[in-house]
């Protein structure tokens, strides 16, 4: 068997994969078993932050690697305190807790946010607004949280305790934080599976506003518009607001699995011993990665992600065939005259790898992806388009 026999006949079928097995890459070009070449414009998702086969990134993991490779959470361990120190010291948060994925992450800010919410009011202040159209993750409860029925219909009953707002309505909102026993109000300043949508600035003020006039926590999902993607090191710092809690996670390992919670100062001493845990969490080797990515994103990085996006957005909004392009930074959303699944099939031909949200191609390069590949990749996607 090859492996796409293999794969259809031992792997759960929850993927409707693209006819490709990738084998090799490097930077932002990968190849499949055929030898044939592509720039990825999607990085694993988000993922790979500085694309494959990162030089450093492979250095501080193998580093690690020879030392230890896992210790569990009843001791120490370095990488896990110095990228605690580094994310809290560049956002102003003040304490953190590791994870494995964003869905996790998300799960511990949601039972940060009730706890809190329970010993300060009273456990019926239980209930979190999310977002219509957002997603925040797999679990039971994330899926909860995620404002699409779509996501709901196989899994019922979620958990409950959370109401849904349109994205943008500052007076639904007002209405929702008026008429429940509000915890927190959850929220992506992009919304990344819901269309590569930005919320609106005046939007956002709205729920930091309410939040302060009634008490109720703010919680920022970062988990794929963070670590530099949107042009700020987390999205929500383009809105010029400091949450009580942020998740993140995805391009945050460069390419191993982590998820961070950071806390702010209402919320710092909320988790005790036994509150919460994970096998996994901190590990030292995802955490020696993550410290070599969330380092280098400085703002000479971060002002070339910003050039970039607008070079993308330049580029494109003039080319037929493109109605609209959303989003933010190199988190972009492009509404096609085309068939959206057309045009990602005849980029992949042409050897450009983009994928889809919703009725939008999505892209999401390598942050530091050349000029030059982005050039041509922008090129082809403008060509299919028309």
């Amino acid at each position: 068997m090859n492996i796409k026999e293999k794969d259809n006949l031992y792997i759960a079928g929850t993927y409707s994969r693209f006819p490709v097995d990738l084998t090799t890459g490097k930077g932002s070009v990968v190849k499949d078993s055929d030898g044939n070449e592509y720039i990825d414009m999607a990085t694993g998702i988000a993922v790979n932050t500085f694309g494959y086969a990162d030089d450093e990134w492979i250095k501080a993991v193998t580093a690690q690697l020879s030392c230890l490779q896992h210790t569990s959470n009843l001791y120490y361990s370095e990488p896990c305190a110095d990228l605690a120190e580094v994310l809290c010291g560049r956002t102003g948060m003040k304490k953190v807790f590791f994870s494995n994925s964003g869905a996790e992450a998300n799960e511990c800010a949601i039972k940060v946010a009730r706890k809190y919410a329970a010993e300060k009011k009273g456990p019926e202040y239980n209930t979190i607004i999310t977002l219509k159209n957002s997603f925040h993750g797999r679990t039971i409860t994330t899926l909860a949280a995620t404002g699409q029925e779509v996501f709901h219909k196989d899994f019922l009953p979620l958990t409950e305790g959370f109401v849904y707002c349109e994205a943008n309505n500052c007076e639904e909102l007002e209405q929702l934080v008026k008429s429940g026993k509000i915890a927190a109000v959850m929220f992506e300043t992009v919304q990344g599976e819901g269309g590569v949508l930005p919320l609106e600035q005046k939007f956002v003020d709205k729920i930091f506003e309410l939040a302060e006039k009634y008490d109720i926590l703010t919680v920022a999902d970062e988990v794929q518009t963070g670590n530099g993607r949107t042009g700020k090191l987390y999205s929500y710092m383009n809105y010029n607001v400091l949450p009580d809690i942020f998740s993140t996670a995805k391009g945050l390992g460069g390419g191993l699995p982590i998820g961070a919670t950071l806390l702010g100062e209402k919320v710092k001493d909320v988790l005790t011993a036994g509150s919460h845990g994970s096998t996994f969490g901190g590990n030292p080797v995802a955490c020696a990665g993550a410290l070599s990515i969330i380092n280098r994103i400085d703002d000479g990085m971060l002002d070339g992600v910003r050039k970039k996006s607008e070079y993308i957005i330049n580029m494109l909004k003039k080319a037929p065939g493109i109605k609209s392009i959303s989003g933010k930074g190199l988190m972009l959303g492009i509404e096609t005259a085309r068939d959206t699944g057309e045009v990602i099939e005849e980029c992949r031909k042409r050897g450009v790898l983009v994928i889809r949200a919703k009725n939008r191609v999505r892209l999401l390069p390598a942050l530091n992806i050349p000029d030059e590949l982005l050039e041509r990749a922008v090129k082809v996607i403008a060509d299919v388009c028309s």
